[in-house]
């Protein structure tokens, strides 16, 4: 029987105990079936619609966290009301710990198959959504990396600028003054620029210096280390129309003599030396058991008292997942092979390849204001995001960036630039004293996005 079937009971009579039972107590939510009945307090500020029968069927195929993303993406299921509550809430309510592989969730699992056979929903698994992507062979090789990359990068530069807003930055923002306001497209171009001069001065950008950018995007921070350090930049990606944006418009801003970019892997640079390093947002593509080899990569590439600045997303030490499983909502939609490590993971492998760390600095929660006004910037040019992807694309980030947003205002990820240096003769590192000395030379006003 397909979608379309019909029973005597309602949707709520049959689903309505099940929710309850699952989430142990009264719903923090409304929940609204196909049929229009509903479950869950009248006053609730957040609605979960389970708008098809098809839901169920992908559930019941995939009981975890991929069934739940299909039947999101595809619009079976839909949240109404503030997202971030209602999402929050929906995490709270569906663990995956019981949902699959113990006891319990098996038993939940049977009499979801109960419901679903009372109400009608019955068939073969539906078919995921083209979205969805499964690489074959051996993780992190090179082919693989340029495979996993692509899904994620080459989704077409004017829907990332719907969704990063006009500076065309893919990684955490810098929210330096109180001013600033998320929602403010202005404002996020201002703040993704100051996080290009935290960097910049992190790394002590002076005119003449020749600067490495390791998975450079559409080449916010290139821009503007060569025009307002006058700094000589070679940005590397793996993403073809990231290259063809990113070399416009060094071209278009004046600083074409300036910056080189190339569709190249970090690990077929070899005209070296440069005088410091940028890897901002790239390291979580490298993968766990790349990761000395990275270090040791960008290490050789390196002057001696020359800097590597690593600005990474991290797990929590207490997380047992290393990498992100095959059936992994991430893995499938967003960053296949993304893989995250706890940031003491990070700074022992740069260690371990020479380097002497000297800072580290969190940004966990301007990360967060960065995917509240990437969610922001998402809704406000939902038509033209859609018009220049697919539905079913906006929706995978409008799911991925608010529940990231939350993982970071939760603690449960964070994010965390490190400032390394390449030690010269004698072990000098020809840092300054002082941290205030560090960033005390400011190159723009960051209140400013040019």
């Amino acid at each position: 029987m397909n979608d379309a079937g019909s029973s005597r009971h309602t949707a709520a009579d049959v689903l309505g105990h099940l929710i309850e039972g699952a989430v142990g107590g009264e719903l923090p939510f409304r929940v609204r079936f196909w049929d229009g009945s509903t479950v869950g307090p009248r006053e609730a500020a957040a609605t979960l619609v389970i708008a098809r029968r098809r839901a169920l069927r992908r559930l019941l195929w995939a009981p975890d966290e991929i069934g739940l993303a299909r039947a999101y993406v595809t619009g079976d299921l839909d949240l109404e009301g503030d997202l971030f509550g209602a999402l929050g809430g929906v995490l709270e309510l569906i663990r995956p710990d019981e949902i699959v592989g113990r006891r319990p969730g098996v038993r939940i699992l049977a009499r979801l198959a109960m419901a679903a056979l009372r109400l009608g929903v019955v068939g073969p698994p539906p078919r995921p959504p083209r979205e969805e992507v499964r690489l074959r062979g051996r993780r992190h090789t090179r082919r693989r990396d340029a495979r996993a990359i692509a899904h994620h990068y080459d989704i077409g530069n004017e829907f990332y600028r719907r969704v990063l807003g006009e500076s065309m930055t893919y990684s955490c923002a810098y929210w330096a003054h109180p001013e600033f306001d998320v929602a403010e497209p202005s404002d996020l171009a201002a703040a993704q620029f100051a996080k290009c001069d935290l960097v910049a001065r992190k790394l002590a950008l002076a005119p003449g210096m020749r600067v490495l950018d390791v998975g450079c995007g559409w080449g916010t921070f290139a821009l503007h280390a060569a025009r307002t350090y006058g700094a000589r930049v070679v940005g590397v990606t793996l993403s073809a129309p990231q290259a063809d944006f990113a070399r416009k418009r060094m071209a278009e801003e004046g600083v074409g003599e300036l910056v080189e970019i190339r569709v190249q892997d970090y690990r077929e640079v070899n005209d070296g030396p440069f005088d410091a390093i940028a890897s901002i947002g790239m390291a979580e593509h490298v993968g766990a058991p790349n990761l000395a080899g990275y270090a040791a990569d960008l290490f050789a590439l390196l002057r001696p008292q020359g800097r590597l600045l690593n600005h990474a997303i991290s797990l929590r030490p207490d997380d047992p997942q290393q990498a992100p499983e095959s059936s992994s909502f991430i893995d499938r939609y967003v960053f296949p092979d993304g893989e995250l490590v706890p940031i003491a993971t990070m700074i022992a492998t740069l260690e371990n390849a020479g380097f002497e760390v000297r800072d580290m600095e969190s940004l966990r929660e301007h990360y967060a204001l960065t995917l509240r006004a990437w969610v922001a910037n998402l809704e406000r040019n939902w038509d033209a995001a859609v018009d220049a992807a697919t539905p079913v694309r906006a929706r995978v980030w409008r799911l991925y960036m608010t529940a990231s947003a939350l993982s970071f205002e939760a603690n449960t990820i964070g994010v965390n630039q490190v400032l390394a240096v390449k030690p010269g003769p004698g072990g000098r590192s020809g840092m300054p004293l002082t941290r205030a000395r560090l960033l005390g030379a400011t190159g723009m006003d960051e209140r400013r996005s040019t």
